[in-house]
């Protein structure tokens, strides 16, 4: 299959040492591929070799057919742009400076930008918002407007290929969502092709049409999002062994709390979630139920409680499943209940809350 961006048997590293070896990648225009593994494991080092920022140590890289060992830097700069994390030169600038960089592989020799040039400058400004800090000086904004200002001058650039090292790290959430969506909006409508490093595995998820797992000296696994995050997958990858992490609902999780389980936790359609992690917090371990397996709650107890009465979706309650649930609560000094009322399919759990009762428990209503 012809790709619009593709690398061939390349090998990447430094002073002819190979770090990573045989990546192949192939991407359709305006596909978003999104690099994520351990700190060390070398993303930043594959994606300077791929933008010709890092020598190959082995292998070719394409753009829409074209070796870009073979490009000129000028030709370059008009196919690809590029942003990585190292701060740049920037005395006496402005954030506008800065971004009418991004359109010098179109001035000539003299630089001198033209009524055009500066029409791209502005709706690039405007993009990522940063049209209110024109004036001031680079050096002298934060880590985030610098991060946004880098952003639109390589959208300034026109580029068909984008290439960010991690680009969400000093934004806010808003800004995380901006930039994210920002670039979603122009691969629909320039057929931009992204290629970048994430640390936030959820956004990684959410925003991919590929992701490459990079671990030390090879790749992992190369695929679509539904491909690559497998149950069990993320916690051997990032070789987990404190607190979870769920692929299948996005969710990670500190350690659970150990020690004796003297509280039972009555909670259903995303009640239980923020009791949950105030128990974790308390360091104190507790038992909860009874929770259907499509229920917001189940990811959460799953990973945070000593034991998880749980039912299968769409079915009836099993009176085993109750029973159990009753024998826990006997148990048990302390029901939480975080439900004020119950719907039609949450009998069993009212249930098990006047059972509690009779029993004579602590009961500690949440009103929320």
């Amino acid at each position: 299959m012809d790709y619009y961006f593709k690398t061939e048997q390349i090998s990447v590293g430094y002073n002819k040492v190979p770090l990573i070896k045989n990546i192949d990648i192939g991407l359709n225009k305006g596909e978003i591929l999104t690099l994520i593994g351990p700190n060390g494991a070398g993303k930043s080092t594959v994606l300077k070799s791929i933008s010709n920022q890092l020598k190959l140590l082995h292998g070719t890289v394409f753009i829409d057919k074209n070796d870009l060992s073979l490009m000129t830097s000028s030709d370059l700069s008009k196919r690809m742009a590029v942003v990585f994390t190292e701060k740049i030169k920037s005395e006496l600038m402005t954030c506008e400076d800065i971004v009418a960089t991004g359109r010098y592989p179109y001035t000539g020799q003299l630089g001198i930008l033209t009524k055009s040039d500066r029409m791209q400058v502005e709706k690039a400004m405007e993009l990522v918002n940063v049209s209110s800090i024109r004036n001031h000086d680079f050096s002298m904004i934060s880590d985030g407007q610098r991060q946004r200002v880098m952003l639109a001058r390589a959208i300034c650039q026109d580029p068909d290929v984008i290439i960010l090292d991690e680009p969400t790290s000093f934004l806010d959430i808003r800004h995380k969502l901006e930039f994210l969506s920002l670039l979603q909006e122009l691969k629909a409508q320039k057929g931009l092709t992204v290629i970048m490093s994430l640390h936030e595995l959820e956004l990684a998820e959410r925003v991919s049409d590929k992701i490459l797992c990079v671990n030390g000296e090879y790749v992992e696994r190369f695929g679509t999002p539904e491909e690559i995050f497998q149950t069990g997958y993320i916690k051997s990858l990032f070789k987990i062994d404190t607190g979870s992490y769920d692929e299948e609902y996005s969710n990670m999780e500190l350690i659970p709390p150990a020690g004796d389980t003297e509280i039972f936790v009555i909670a259903g359609g995303g009640s239980g979630r923020s009791i949950y992690r105030r128990l974790q917090r308390k360091r104190k371990a507790f038992i909860t139920g009874i929770i259907y397996e499509n229920d917001l709650d189940y990811p959460v107890a799953k990973a945070l409680a000593s034991d998880v009465i749980k039912a299968k979706a769409f079915e009836p309650i099993d009176s085993l499943i109750v029973e159990t649930a009753r024998k826990k609560i006997e148990k048990c000094n302390t029901v939480i209940c975080c439900k004020n009322s119950f719907g039609s399919f949450e009998n069993a759990n009212e249930k098990l809350l006047e059972y509690a009762r009779d029993l004579g428990k602590n009961i500690e209503m949440i009103n929320w």
